[in-house]
């Protein structure tokens, strides 16, 4: 019971300290499991483990391969979340680069580290070739928190993502391939049949599979047949009994499957998606924790020695991140349309994660247990590949996005919170002014109508959902609280105004204010004379936005009074000749304008009526 607690306990503080220091997660993990584990034999009165996941294979915590069992599910559970965030269309400029990745960039990797770790190693072909299929994948449970710290582009983050969790299943398939290759008693030409057979049949019956599977949950889920209390567990129930399935169909297809359903799934209009999601964030960050510090604490004190004996595993090492993964990213993303810079910091970020690592595990063990020589090698190596991995990159990665520019230093994405109809409108002016523009709101039918228009959109309860954790919106420098709820607006400010709002964060004024009698936060209201219903009336007349011209502050307070004693205009922004929008302030006289420049008054609803002085016809632009 102890050891149960402590692996909770210590796992949940590991990502606190994780999150604290902002590395990924899985170094204070891997480094508390070898603290409990091996490196524990040293100073333990008995010699033994404080946590001992199994001892002499069948007793400790998970006695026989009850561990490995444990691993496979929760692997699973995880690829299943991974899946739920890869939506199609983030792909449509990178597509051919990540196909290319996942299937060039993956055989340059496998090769490559077969040939190094037997001739560095010193290893039998077969197991130096298991230990490169394990060392493919690169794995979401290290690329997120890389994605979630640091500000990159959106082509180098979609490579990144789309890579790390594609690739899991792929990695896990080749290394069943050689392991199969290892245990066959057959001969090679026989063997060769056999490998195409089985790969033939893992595809497609993980695929069929995943995708059977996630059409029948999207039907389960939209039809109401599950009641909403029930709804989360019975989705892991259901992703449990699909990847059990599908393996046992096939011998390690359930991954494919996992991926593939949680695909299906994140690319069809499922009610309630976002509240699946979060559950499955919470539940990986738990499986997680646990699983790195036992996969962690399962090595001997034996096993690390074999890694600091020589030189030899450095220089694995070395060649594996610094050779390998520059080679497969360069040449799988030639003729693509990343740039130079791109493709190098994607060269330098390539952490392996936690299948490497169970896999490794499963396999060293069982290799080891038959006496294969070599086998007791695997573990070791692949875990000296994620730590090295991980540090490198936890440590480095920040920096070297700056040095090669592929960071968003130009934070210019809109946050909208509240999908309602002027919001939508507002949102796809500010597209097509461009701006990156995303709506978050609590109500999936709002966020569908959104996506409707062309923008992007998340349903998310604010109170509920922490928006700093969502890489999509690293881009983000604006923010807009448009909900009709004004303790809802003034708590986003409060919470996202440092994170969202570093270019500027505006709420919408609230009925107290406009009637003047609570005085109005000058820096923070998006329109001194527009609250919630003024907007939505003007919306309802025309759901346009239009651009009058202007050239003088007395011109501009004109419009503006004749906007606000109209109820179906809504004055929004000022215009710059640069095309830069900004808010208008509580005193118009206040703004700098240069003489003799034509400037535009951005409204919402009808046409302004035409004013004293003013120049020029207005340009209307049809936002329907």
């Amino acid at each position: 019971m102890q050891e149960l607690a402590g692996i909770i306990v210590l796992g949940i503080f590991a990502q606190w300290l994780a999150w604290r220091v902002r590395v990924p997660a899985i170094l204070p993990l891997i480094v508390a499991g070898l603290l409990v584990g091996p490196i524990s034999t040293l100073f333990t009165a008995d010699g033994g483990k404080l946590i001992n996941p199994i001892f002499n294979g069948e007793t400790g915590l998970f006695p026989g391969k009850s561990l490995f069992y444990f691993v496979s599910l929760a692997i699973g559970v995880i690829l299943f979340e991974g899946g739920l965030t890869l939506k199609m269309k983030e792909v449509k400029e990178t597509q051919r680069t990540i196909l290319r990745l996942i299937s060039i960039g993956s055989l340059i990797t496998f090769v490559g580290a077969g040939f190094a770790a037997h001739y560095l190693m010193a290893l039998s072909w077969s197991i130096s070739f298991l230990f490169a299929g394990l060392i493919i994948v690169t794995g979401p449970t290290v690329i997120a928190p890389i994605l979630q710290n640091i500000p990159l582009n959106r082509n180098v983050a979609t490579v990144l993502k789309w890579e790390g969790i594609l690739i899991d299943p792929i990695g896990a398939l080749v290394a069943v391939l050689v392991f199969k290759f290892i245990t066959s008693a057959g001969n090679d030409a026989s063997f060769t049949m056999e490998a195409f057979g089985t790969f033939m049949k893992i595809v497609i019956i993980g695929g069929t599979f995943g995708f059977s599977a996630g059409m029948a949950l999207y039907h389960i889920i939209k039809k109401e047949l599950v009641p909403h209390y029930l709804l989360n567990v019975f989705v892991l129930a259901y992703v449990l009994a699909i990847f059990v399935g599908s393996d046992m169909a096939a011998h390690e297809s359930g991954l494919l499957a996992v991926v593939v359903m949680g695909l299906v799934l994140a690319n069809k209009d499922v009610p309630r998606i976002e509240e699946i999601l979060s559950f499955k964030e919470s539940l990986s960050v738990l499986l997680i924790s646990i699983l790195f510090i036992l996969l962690a604490a399962n090595m001997d004190i034996s096993q690390l020695e074999l890694l600091y004996q020589n030189w030899r595993p450095i220089a694995l090492f070395g060649f594996v991140a610094l050779v390998l993964r520059p080679l497969s990213v360069f040449v799988s993303t030639h003729g693509g349309n990343l740039n130079y810079q791109e493709k190098l910091f994607i060269s330098w970020v390539g952490p392996r994660g936690i299948v490497a690592a169970g896999i490794a595990s499963l396999f060293g063990l069982t290799l080891a247990d038959q006496g294969v020589p070599g086998a007791e090698y695997i573990t070791p190596l692949v875990f000296m590949i994620v730590l090295g991995t991980v540090l490198l990159n936890a440590t480095t990665a920040r920096l070297v996005a700056r040095l090669l520019g592929v960071v968003q230093d130009d934070s210019g994405g809109v946050l909208i919170l509240g999908a309602n109809n002027f919001a939508i409108t507002i949102g796809k002016y500010l597209k097509d002014n461009g701006r990156t523009v995303h709506l978050v709101d609590s109500n999936p039918g709002h966020i569908t109508k959104a996506e409707a228009a062309g923008l992007e959109g998340i349903v998310a309860n604010v109170y509920n959902t922490d928006l700093s954790e969502r890489y999509e919106l690293l881009d983000v420098g604006y923010m807009l609280a448009l909900t009709s709820s004004d303790e809802v607006n003034a708590y986003a400010l409060s919470h996202y105004q440092d994170i969202f709002g570093e270019s500027g964060a505006y709420r919408l004024i609230t009925v107290d204010e406009l009637k003047g009698r609570t005085e109005p936060a000058e820096e923070n209201v998006f329109s001194y004379t527009e609250d919630f219903i003024n907007l939505s009336e003007s919306n309802r007349e025309s759901a346009s936005i239009r651009e009058t011209p202007f050239s003088t502050i007395p011109q501009l307070q004109e419009m503006i009074a004749l906007a606000s004693a109209d109820l179906d205009i809504a004055p929004l922004f000022i215009k710059h000749p640069d095309g830069q929008l900004h808010v208008i302030p509580q005193d118009p006289s206040s703004l700098e304008i240069t003489t003799g420049t034509t400037y535009h008054l951005v409204c919402l609803g009808n046409e302004l009526p035409a004013t004293v002085g003013a120049s020029g016809k207005a340009k209307t632009e049809e936002t329907d």
